[in-house]
Order: structure tokens, then C-alpha cells, then sequence
């Protein structure tokens, strides 16, 4: 078999893991759901299908709850002047998006309010994912 042939026979292998991977906006996350959190990185995980970033809270009662926040993918976010090292454990960051349909501690992020006070993107597929980022949503 020539090297072209074993990537063919490789992709055509991988495919539908990587396509079961990613998800429609739609069959997760709920677009009348709005949520905005104001909350501190703990972890970023720049990776294909989608970015996560993990923030730590506070609720209602003043407990911290941790949320996982997906993005775009990083191919969309350096497009949108995000680099791996744009968020860092430990920054303070608000987010808006829309809450997963589970009710979960989860949200599709359309835009971040970055540390230094700018109004990013997401870059997510979600509504409000592109346009002008809003960064005033109500808070959480």
C-alpha cells in the first residue's frame, strides 16, 4: 500500500470518531438559556472540536461552583486574535452564553471578557457566536 492509500485508509478510520465527537449548538445548549458568569479560570484546554475553559463561580448562597465553558475551535479563535495563552489559570474573566439543555453547569460561550478588559468572541456556533461580541449580557 502506498503512503497516500494508508492515510486515506487512516482518515476514512478515524472519521466518524471524530465526527461523533463534535455536536450541533442546538443538541446540547438552549439559545433562550442566556447566562453570564463572572468567575476565575482554573484550567483551559485548547483542543479540537472545541476549546473548554474552566471557571470557578461563585452561586447564589456565595459557594463556588466550577463551570465548564466551551468555545470555538482553536482554528476560529486565532482567527479571532485568541492565542493558547490568551486565558491562564487564574484570570478573571466574564463570560456570556447559553446554559446546556441538562441543566448541567455547562455553557456555550458567545463572547469573554477578557482580564484586560477587551470583548472577545468565542468563536462558537452558538447564537451570537459572530457580529459584534456582547460582553453586557445580565449576571449570574
Amino acid at each position: 500500500m502506498n503512503r497516500l492509500s494508508t492515510l486515506a485508509v487512516l482518515f476514512l478510520a478515524l472519521a466518524p470518531a471524530v465526527a461523533s465527537a463534535h455536536h450541533s449548538f442546538a443538541a446540547q445548549y438552549d439559545a433562550n438559556q442566556s447566562v453570564t458568569l463572572q468567575g476565575t479560570i482554573t484550567k483551559v484546554e485548547w483542543m479540537n472540536p472545541h476549546t473548554y475553559f474552566y471557571v470557578d463561580v461563585a452561586d447564589d448562597k456565595g459557594k463556588t461552583v466550577t463551570w465548564a465553558v466551551e468555545g470555538g475551535a482553536p482554528n476560529v479563535l486565532y482567527r479571532e486574535g485568541w492565542k493558547p495563552t490568551s486565558l491562564k489559570a487564574g484570570d478573571k474573566v466574564t463570560i456570556m452564553g447559553s446554559r446546556a439543555k441538562n441543566g448541567s453547569n455547562q455553557i456555550n460561550a458567545t463572547s469573554f471578557k477578557l482580564p484586560d478588559g477587551r470583548c472577545v468572541f468565542a468563536g462558537t456556533s452558538g447564537p451570537g457566536g459572530t457580529g459584534t461580541p456582547n460582553c453586557t449580557v445580565g449576571r449570574r
